[in-house]
């Protein structure tokens, strides 16, 4: 199992790294050994918007040959949505079997023609941009097969335990919620 952690300048680190922390604890606690991982980016240099920078450890490479694909989001998706070149790249992940979005991520989905056809969420305050391109559902969790996206900023930990149960069962995602001290919503 091979996954594309997606980061882009503006991006909330808080987006990433919740998923981040839940996925990569399958190989770390030894649910899934094989899991593998790479932080992808567009650009050579990545700060969050608030100015911590990030290191991809791959650079405008295809993302085709992953399995699952997570894109945070951040105000600059806003603007991120009408650049051809970075939307041309993020669609090279249209094979993979599995892309997941949090928060306004899913801004990015739908401009890259990712989301037609299909229900999403986002951040509520993006749900408008977000209609023109697919129907919008107000959840934490929408998941339509191979696109799954999250609401707001913290539901990345939610997608990250999902995504764990996806892939490991309910027991490994229960094992890694207990060990991150993770309450889940109610």
């Amino acid at each position: 199992m091979k996954v594309a952690f997606v980061i882009f300048e503006g991006f909330t680190a808080l987006d990433f790294i919740g998923v981040y922390d839940a996925v990569t604890r399958l190989k770390t606690m030894d649910f899934m050994p094989e899991l593998e991982w790479d932080i992808c980016s567009f650009t050579e240099q990545v700060n969050d918007s608030l100015g911590l920078r990030f290191t991809p450890t791959k650079v405008k490479e295809s993302l085709n040959t992953y399995d699952l694909v997570i894109v945070p989001g951040g105000f600059s998706t806003r603007t991120l949505v009408n650049d051809l070149e970075f939307i041309k790249w993020l669609q090279t992940s249209k094979a993979c079997e599995l892309k997941t979005s949090v928060c306004t991520g899913s801004l990015l989905l739908a401009s890259a023609g990712l989301l037609e056809g299909k229900s999403a969420t986002s951040h509520p305050s993006a749900y408008e941009y977000l209609r023109k391109f697919c129907s919008v559902v107000d959840k934490r969790i929408v998941d339509e097969g191979d696109i799954i996206t999250a609401r707001g900023v913290s539901s990345a930990i939610d997608l990250g335990l999902y995504l764990c149960e996806i892939l490991a069962g309910h027991k490994a995602k229960e094992t890694i919620r207990v060990q991150m001290d993770y309450q889940t919503p109610s």
